[in-house]
């Protein structure tokens, strides 16, 4: 495996000061979860990415969970202050952020006490002793210091006082005191480092790029990660670091990369429109977690990518139903609340039977709800949530990689069948991150679509005429003209259209007719039949999921199997339509269970199209599910079949 990043071992780094002492003992393990835990201002989210990156260059198997609140800047040392960032990384194949930390990086009171219930007995705790003053542990509940009790003897302890060792690791650098202990998070990233053989090299040209107007801050930022890890190479409190090898069996080969679930998807809509041969516009208004989608096409303009934000949500989506009108990929990103405000313009694109991407990261609700926790709660306001009679197709990555080619998807969709069409990731994939094989350009769709050029309809008086309603007999999709071609001109707009001609119309069979073809439409799109995972054919249980749950209940049912039960799977990208064969492999099954953080949408759905009595097992709590629950709810389902 080759990656973008530098594979420098962080073995060869040299110790400053003293000579080196005898080389202390190393430990391989075959996978490992860390958790980095503070203050929402302690950079938790930029420790985890640098170590995540250092981790990928280095080869192993990854993934990650960012988990941070909503506020800018939540009150400090409080409880929902606290940011954390986890990552799981092995020797082979995983799939999810891990179910509980081997390691608890925690930075102050609050980050221990918010995390200390997730760890496992045996688990290791690097504490920030300077940061366990009486006030700070007073506002989190802490009547006794739990480093001082007995009540963390569970744990392996490891009390460092990151705030002094940086403070007095940059004492000669022209730094004020409270500018110095803001490095804390690049010591505990030394420390780290060293603790698991992670690469080094990465890391430091990433902070003197960062810091490039600022050098001074850019060394000293560097000094205090190498003060780091030279401080678990000499300190007598950490006598044992790990080495987890590269997952060298996991991977194809090819050139890969770590990407998080958004810059995916912003690479699938780059590279939808270049195969596509169409320019790029996104009309978007900010909303998290969707916003990094905007942030990263409106630096692509060498690709013809035109980004405009907008001052709401509706204007965006209008200004991208605009471009579509006008012979762009058109793209419009939101989370949850902004797809309730763009309903009657996703209506309209029905109607002008228009291309438009429609992006939902959906997120935690109803209403505002929670801006930066995970839900999969919009499938049935993406699937029924317009006026009248408006399919739209829906289509839902299941890892951060795999949101490159739901984009691909959705475009081929949206182009054959002049359609706007509904992605749905959520947050969890938008900032969640796993090695990504770059795709080969000969691997890649062809897009390409032919714009009307010339009249397509001949009066009953030999008349030549452009009729913007004549349909493509295979996929029932209407001609798409470009404004400004001699001859095709033609009216849009909301109110129901002949078919055909496209004038208006109020006719009663007219109306019928038109929602009968668009809904025949969508039912006909073709999308590629479900492949079921059931090794040996005994299973007499079905576990089907959407989107983001796909690791997790991948990891379940590989727990079910490898302690000798039977279980089958089904993942499905495509809700709308559904694969044609699903059907019929609901039908084989005794039981099917449907594992959802919502309360039980695709379940409704499911029951109601093919009457099978599908099992709910729901979750809404902001967070993924985990692998061993899951799996234990899953055998619970089966035991009477």
């Amino acid at each position: 495996m080759t990656s973008q990043v530098s594979s420098a071992s962080g073995t060869d780094h040299p110790v400053l000061g003293e000579q080196r002492k005898p080389a202390k003992e190393t430990r391989k393990l075959d996978r490992v979860v860390i958790r980095f835990a503070g203050d929402s201002g302690d950079g938790m989210q930029l420790t985890g990415d640098r170590f995540t990156s250092e981790t990928a260059s280095f080869g192993n198997d990854l993934s990650t969970l960012p988990n941070f609140p909503a506020e800018i800047r939540a009150p400090a040392g409080t409880l929902p202050g606290v940011s954390s960032f986890q990552l799981h990384f092995a020797d082979h194949d995983i799939l999810t952020p891990g179910d509980a930390p081997n390691v608890l990086v925690a930075m102050n009171p609050a980050a221990l006490k918010a995390n200390i219930g997730d760890l496992p007995r045996g688990a290791e705790i690097i504490v920030n002793t300077d940061e366990f003053t009486t006030r700070a542990m007073t506002k989190v509940g802490y009547a006794v210091s739990p480093l001082e009790d007995d009540s963390l003897s569970a744990y392996a302890v490891h009390p460092v006082p990151l705030t002094t060792l940086t403070v007095e690791a940059l004492k000669d650098f022209p730094l004020s005191r409270k500018e110095a202990e803001r490095s804390k998070n690049m010591f505990a990233l030394g420390l780290l480092s060293w603790m698991y053989h992670r690469p080094t090299e990465g890391t430091e040209d990433f902070l003197r790029k960062k810091f490039a107007k600022k050098p001074d801050l850019a060394e000293a930022n560097v000094a205090a990660f190498r003060a780091g890890w030279n401080f678990g190479e000499t300190t007598e409190d950490f006598a044992v670091s790990y080495e987890v090898a590269p997952a060298e069996q996991a991977f194809p080969a090819g050139t890969y990369r770590n990407i998080s679930g958004n810059l995916a998807l912003s690479y699938g809509l780059v590279a939808a429109s270049r195969q596509a041969d169409l320019p790029l516009f996104l009309g978007s208004y900010p909303i998290t977690p969707a916003s990094d989608i905007l942030h990263e096409l409106s630096k692509h303009k060498n690709f013809g990518v035109r980004t405009f934000q907008a001052e709401d949500e509706i204007a965006g989506i209008g200004a991208a139903l605009g471009a579509a009108f006008g012979g762009s990929l058109a793209v419009t990103t939101t989370s949850g609340p902004g797809v309730a405000l763009k309903s009657e313009t996703i209506g309209l694109a029905v109607s002008l039977e228009l291309p438009l991407l429609v992006i939902d990261i959906q997120r935690g609700g109803p209403s505002t709800g929670l801006p930066t926790k995970t839900e999969q709660a919009d499938l049935l306001q993406a699937m029924y949530g317009r006026n009248g009679e408006a399919p739209v197709p829906i289509v839902a990555p299941r890892t951060p990689g795999d949101c490159f080619d739901a984009a691909l998807e959705a475009a081929r969709i949206a182009l054959t069948y002049r359609t706007p069409v509904l992605l749905l990731s959520d947050g969890y994939l938008a900032n969640g991150s796993e090695p990504w094989r770059v795709p080969e350009l000969d691997e890649l769709p062809d897009l390409r679509v032919q714009f009307a050029t010339t009249r397509n309809h001949v009066a009953e008086d030999g008349t030549e005429e452009f009729w913007p309603y004549q349909r493509d007999p295979e996929t029932l999709a209407r001609p798409w003209a470009v404004p400004g071609t001699p001859g095709l001109e033609h009216r849009i707009g909301g109110i129901e259209k002949q078919d055909g001609t496209g004038h208006i119309s109020y006719d009663p069979a007219n109306h019928d007719h038109m929602v009968r073809t668009r809904q025949a439409k969508i039912d006909g799109i073709k999308v590629p039949d479900v492949t079921v995972d059931d090794p040996g054919g005994a299973a007499r249980t079905l576990v089907i999921g959407w989107g983001s749950t796909y690791g997790p209940i991948t990891a379940a049912v590989r727990r079910i199997r490898s302690a000798g039960g039977a279980v089958a799977q089904v993942h499905l990208r495509h809700l709308n339509p559904f694969p044609g064969n699903l059907g019929e492999v609901l039908k084989r099954y005794d039981k099917v269970v449907v594992p959802e953080m919502n309360l039980g949408q695709l379940a409704h759905l499911l029951r109601a199209k093919y009457l099978v009595d599908a099992r709910s097992h729901t979750q809404v709590t902001g967070l993924p599910f985990k692998a061993e629950q899951l799996a234990a709810a899953i055998q619970e389902e089966s035991a009477d079949v």
